[in-house]
């Protein structure tokens, strides 16, 4: 895998990918995508997500348990915006082709909403463009999109300049398959009355494309335009180096830095002198937003070791979430006749902007907002705190209204993360107990442990405490100062409390236990930051944050190797 150095056949003819590529339409790709991901369900697609286990590498994983779990991307990638919609599917479906070709479908029609902001990749696009056609190389597209949208964003971007630089377009509904089959490419070369060879480059942003251009056997160019580091790009080809790029260009310069390497070897490959008609050095993309993580981080928690481990059930040990919101959604409409509505926190009370909007919308509405629900990251406790704050009987009245409505939609429960029950049982064969505190009520919450994975988790808990068990919920500190009664443990910092909420935290630091706040939404530093403030009013903070259970196993183990 070359950057600039190797030698490459002649190209006569160079194929270019189109978002990610020539152009960004990153915009609209990432707004189609986040109206997309909460239809699949809807679309049975959800089911047809790919095992974690055939994931090529851990961010593939992440990918994949993000979008089963919140249907919708992992934050960090909607901060760096480098990935395209076909790597997403190809990831999250795998080989299901069928599958793939659903998703397409149905994003082309969210899509339709959003497209036509289009810009160049990076300055200067039009001129790389004429200087290869001076060359005498034919140039051409080969995208997944629809010619709907491609020919649209042609004639937008750059006012139209570049549309005659292009012999030949093919598009996703040109061809029976999207990327990564070669078909694509082929049909593009056809319609020149060229077949495939090495003597056609494909230039791509991505790990599809240059699959793409392998399969079809001609030259494969990696346009690195995301600024991926070169680790990376080693790492997602690693497993088959028989597909890794013939060349990584970071900009047009460095293409045309590739093809005066050639011109160099041989005066006449092209029709012209290269040095004659090269435009100025145009800057490449810019580096993507780095997104910031929290800074709880286990590497630099300083915590007394765990004698105890205690669990949150839903969104920490298992996934509920589609039960959940139907049954919130149900219950809210019923707030009024309850005499709850008079009751919700005054807006200029709220700790933040959004629980204020988050209020006034229930309020006006009776619903949640959809971002909420396509978010899935916020547990129906936090939603009765931010509603009801310090109200007890409020959401005593309203914990009451939600049981009514969750025993008609729950009884689907995953594991949240796949290997958390080696996790569990991996804690068990230490000296510690571990038990569950939950706001579930018992009659649900043993109905679902002995749902999950066939009921292998049964026996893996000293004790529950449930919603029911106690007089006062989270994050009233009642449960968790009778968890440590039951287990003969007075309640100190040894007793650790693992918990999604900013009420699993608020509980476990007014009963002086260890809070560790799992961080399964992937909220990044300055939400976390938003919803523990560590004000006066607001004092109530995680002592660490992990992200996912092999986070949390590593700080275990270190905290009892002390």
């Amino acid at each position: 895998m070359s950057k600039k150095k190797s030698l490459l056949p002649t190209p006569d003819v160079i194929l270019f990918d189109w978002h990610g590529t020539l152009v960004n339409t990153a915009d609209a790709m990432f707004n189609a995508m986040e109206e997309l991901l909460p239809q699949l369900e809807a679309l049975k697609l959800s089911e047809r997500i790919v095992s974690e286990k055939l994931c090529k590498t851990q961010e593939d994983v992440k990918l994949v348990r993000y979008i089963r779990i919140f249907r919708r991307l992992h934050p960090r990638i909607l901060a760096e915006r480098r990935i395209s919609r076909t790597d997403i599917f190809n990831v999250i479906f795998g080989d299901d082709n069928e599958a793939k070709d659903l998703a397409h479908h149905a994003y082309n029609a969210c899509y339709r909403k959003y497209y036509g902001k289009v810009q160049p990749i990076q300055p200067g696009v039009k001129d790389y463009l004429h200087a290869l056609q001076a060359l005498g190389i034919t140039l051409g597209i080969a995208t997944n999109r629809s010619r709907e949208f491609l020919q649209h964003e042609l004639a937008e971007v750059d006012q139209g300049i570049w549309q005659p630089c292009f012999s030949t377009l093919c598009c996703a509904d040109d061809v029976t398959a999207y990327k990564p089959n070669p078909a694509m490419i082929n049909t593009a070369l056809k319609l020149i009355n060229k077949s495939c060879s090495t003597q056609t480059w494909y230039i791509g942003d991505s790990y599809q494309d240059i699959v793409t251009a392998k399969r079809a056997g001609v030259t494969a160019i990696l346009y690195n335009g995301a600024c991926w580091d070169a680790g990376y790009i080693r790492q997602i080809f690693q497993q088959a180096p028989d597909l890794s790029p013939d060349a990584i260009i970071d900009s047009y310069d460095d293409l045309l830095d590739l093809l005066q390497h050639i011109q160099d070897q041989n005066a006449t490959a092209f029709k012209v002198s290269l040095a004659d008609i090269r435009p100025p050095e145009y800057p490449p993309p810019p580096p993507p937003y780095h997104r910031i993580e929290p800074d709880w981080h286990p590497s630099v928690a300083v915590l007394t070791p765990p004698q105890i481990i205690l669990f949150d059930w839903h969104a920490t040990l298992v996934d509920t979430m589609d039960a959940m919101y139907h049954a919130v959604d149900d219950m809210l409409p019923e707030l009024n006749e309850q005499g709850l509505l008079h009751r919700l926190v005054p807006p200029e009370k709220s700790k933040t902007i959004e629980d204020a909007r988050l209020i006034q919308y229930v309020r006006n509405n009776a619903q949640l907002h959809p971002k909420i629900k396509a978010d899935r990251k916020i547990s129906r406790t936090d939603i009765f705190e931010v509603l009801f704050g310090d109200d007890q009987e409020a959401k005593k009245i309203a914990h009451e209204i939600f049981t009514k409505h969750y025993r008609k939609h729950y009884g689907t429960v995953l594991p949240f993360e796949p290997q958390v029950r080696n996790m569990l049982i991996g804690l068990r064969a230490l000296p510690l107990k571990i038990g569950i505190i939950t706001n579930r009520d018992r009659e649900f919450f043993e109905h679902e442990l002995a749902c999950v994975e066939e009921g292998s988790w049964k026996d893996l808990f000293d004790m529950a405490i449930c919603g029911d068990d106690a007089q006062h919920r989270k994050p009233h500190p009642d449960q968790l100062l009778k968890a440590s009664e039951s287990l003969h443990m007075e309640s100190t910092p040894a007793i650790w409390y693992v918990g999604d909420s900013t009420t699993d935290t608020i509980a476990a630091k007014r009963a002086n236990q260890t809070a560790v706040f799992f961080n399964g939404a992937q909220w990044d530093l300055p939400w976390l930051k938003k919803i523990f403030p560590g004000t006066e009013k607001f004092p109530y903070e995680p002592d660490v944050v992990v992200n996912d259970f092999s986070e949390f196993w590593a700080l275990v183990l270190a905290c009892l190797s002390k």
